[in-house]
């Protein structure tokens, strides 16, 4: 149907939500925007889940923030001007920083911020803080997956290709991913493949899995050494391309060799005929991909685990080849851009790291300060919340597009520590639970009220535009962050308040590092342009990475020796069951968004733990039963959901809600060694019915 001649025309922008980063058009004014999605981008297709179709109604929820709420003499938090608060932060922040030095203070950022936003807070931090301590929700998010494809690889992508690759792959091995719920048009690039689907649960995913491997939770690493050890085995492995292409075959062979068939389904619980029709399925197809998700990844091992699983696809000659590949499905919106930008502890613009010199070197150029003033990498985002409250931990904490009262493992201490704080300012659009513990919060505003460029898990960058005007007394981050840095003694032509004008900036922040923006502008992405980093000046940019040669020095891809061991905790007598956490389809991350949007909330009202009917009856629980989920951290209360096809010694539940109903508090903090990701896929439990 045409539009009519007063019609404005639709803003195109993308959803607010997962990596993909669905294509929307936007139309209308506030309290009655229409959101469509876009027919010709080509990862979505035409196609929105629950989350997207209803994004324009958190634009207009009743609790939105308007006004900087600063806490009383009574405790309250109550509406106070912009120039108080901000005033008020910049005095208190220098007050700790003369007393404690400059790490008193702290940064806790997002993987839902802009590229320019996420590259100003972490020159903010590191300039106008002047500290090491910042780091962001990406942490547990990506972080392993980001470990194990930079060891490998020498730079990490979540898909070094493009997603709609894989509408043509024969079959796909998804490990401990549920795209069917988290990401739902992905599904569209899967119809053609069979699938092959590692999770513990009978997800929706794994119902639509030519082959589902059930294994118990904590176990995905032997399960990975178990495949690669059939591969090698069966003859299946590609020697020319170990041989041209890769290094270090043997030492992970040395590893695998002892995982034996039989060994791995005595410790997985997967049956042998199983674990080599996997193996069949993925060595016969002449398209194929291995996948990783959080399932996989969100283990004080995890690292290793994706690097076994790298090491299958290697061994198999998957990476680097038209057709085939090897890649992790990024969660958040911005989760790719987040953790390029610098707002992690140890990374600068560009996916340059801190500790290299040359790197301190052109940033510092670019930023116009010595590099000795740059300072160097700081605490991981679980061990800078831990830290709060001990004698060097932070004192002040600004938290920006997080919620880490809910999102963060064993949220009750992380509760307890935030309460130590001397100073908590919290930037957000609505009264998350973290900003309701806050001294000053500050309003922000949505995305679609500010413009701006993201970078999807394909590394795909990506324009976000503006339909809207934010309401009245709410300000842009960019804008918050340029009055704090003034206040704090900053040049203001350091800190713009314009996206564009951040943006060129960035470019030349990144220009020659791992993720080389320098190509990358506006006007391009306006006119149509599809780049993908890297990306230099000049450059088409690289939509499909690793065809000629990896980035390792060597040009080639390096297996890597791994081992698997036991989760932090088994269960034992007091705490028999293992539990795992993840996301439910009609809400998002902590739910501080999802949950204020009826549509979403009637469809996923509060949590569930879901449990064989077995195991349910052996603990007294009736299905529909209200219910504690205890560990030796905390419980969680949460309706009994009986699910036949779960196995029996392992429960469920979704981690989206607040208070008492928090997955979180019962979640173990225990941390990768490499990647600082926390254990939030396995812990002990018992069940206990709830009043």
């Amino acid at each position: 149907m045409p539009r009519p001649p007063d019609a404005s025309p639709a803003t195109a922008t993308h959803c607010p939500y997962c990596a993909l980063q669905c294509a929307t058009r936007l139309s209308g004014a506030r309290g009655a925007v229409e959101v469509r999605p876009d027919p010709d981008f080509p990862v979505n297709r035409g196609g929105l889940c629950q989350k997207g179709w209803t994004a324009p109604d958190v634009l207009g929820v009743p609790d939105r923030l308007t006004a900087p709420l600063v806490r009383d003499g009574d405790g309250r938090l109550a509406p106070a001007g912009w120039d108080e608060a901000l005033d008020l932060v910049a005095r208190r922040l220098r007050e700790i920083r003369a007393g404690h030095g400059p790490d008193a203070l702290a940064v806790f950022g997002g993987g839902g911020l802009t590229n320019e936003k996420a590259y100003t807070l972490g020159k903010f931090a590191r300039l106008a803080l002047g500290t090491s301590q910042i780091d962001y929700n990406g942490r547990f998010c990506m972080s392993s997956a980001a470990a194990a494809q930079t060891a490998a690889f020498g730079v990490d992508r979540g898909l070094p290709f493009p997603v709609t690759d894989l509408g043509d792959a024969d079959v796909v091995l998804l490990a401990g991913a549920n795209p069917a719920e988290t990401m739902p048009p992905l599904m569209r690039h899967l119809d053609r493949a069979a699938l092959i689907v590692a999770d513990p649960r009978r997800t929706r995913t794994a119902r639509r899995a030519a082959l589902h491997l059930q294994p118990t939770p904590g176990t995905d690493l032997a399960l990975a050494l178990g495949l690669l050890h059939i591969a090698v085995t069966d003859g299946l492995v590609d020697k020319d391309y170990v041989g041209r292409r890769t290094s270090g075959f043997e030492a992970a062979w040395a590893r695998a060799v002892a995982w034996w068939p039989e060994r791995v389904e005595a410790v997985t619980g997967v049956a042998v005929s199983e674990l080599r029709a996997a193996v069949r399925l993925l060595a016969d197809a002449g398209r194929r991909y291995v996948l990783t998700g959080r399932g996989a990844e969100q283990h004080s091992k995890g690292s290793d685990t994706v690097a076994a699983f790298i090491n299958l696809s290697l061994a198999l000659g998957l990476p680097g080849r038209a057709g085939s590949g090897f890649g992790t499905l990024t969660g958040q919106g911005n989760g790719q851009g987040g953790r390029e930008m610098g707002q992690k502890a140890d990374q600068l613009p560009g996916y340059r790291s801190l500790t290299d010199p040359a790197a301190r070197a052109h940033v510092s150029r670019v930023w116009g300060v010595p590099p000795d003033r740059l300072p160097g990498p700081g605490r991981s985002a679980y061990e800078l919340l831990d830290a709060i409250g001990d004698g060097d931990g932070p004192r002040a904490l600004l938290v920006v597009g997080s919620n880490p009262v809910v999102s963060a493992p064993d949220a009750g201490r992380v509760g307890e520590r935030l309460a130590r704080l001397e100073l908590l300012v919290v930037a957000d659009f609505v009264p998350s639970e973290t900003a309701r513990m806050a001294d000053v919060v500050l309003p922000v505003t949505q995305w679609a009220e500010e413009e701006g460029t993201l970078t999807n898990l394909e590394g795909r960058v990506l324009r976000r535009r503006k339909l809207l005007d934010p309401p009245p007394g709410v300000r842009g981050d960019l804008d918050v962050l340029h009055e704090l840095a003034v206040r704090l003694g900053e040049p203001a032509e350091r800190y713009p308040r314009a996206p564009r004008e951040v943006f060129e900036e960035l470019r030349e922040a990144t220009r020659g590092g791992p993720a080389d923006y320098s190509g990358i502008g506006y006007d391009a992405l306006d006119a149509g342009a599809e780049l993908y980093w890297p990306c230099p000046e000049g450059s088409p940019g690289t939509p499909r990475m690793f065809l000629d040669r990896f980035a390792h020095p060597d040009g080639r891809a390096w297996f890597a020796p791994v081992e698997h061991r036991d989760p932090a905790e088994l269960p034992g007598p007091a705490f028999p069951l293992y539990a795992t956490t993840g996301r439910v389809l009609a809400q998002y991350q902590s739910g501080a968004q999802t949950r204020r949007v009826a549509r979403l909330a009637e469809a996923a009202p509060e949590p569930f733990v879901e449990v064989h009917p077995d195991t349910a009856a052996r603990a007294g629980l009736a299905d529909g039963q209200p219910a504690r989920v205890v560990s030796a951290r905390g419980s969680a209360l949460a309706r009994v959901r009986y699910e036949a096809s779960l196995r029996t010694d392992t429960v469920f539940v979704p981690f989206h809600f607040p208070g008492a109903r928090r997955a979180n508090l019962f979640t173990h903090a225990a941390l990768d060694p490499r990647s600082r990701m926390p254990e939030f896929k396995v812990c002990a439990v018992r069940l206990e019915a709830a009043p």
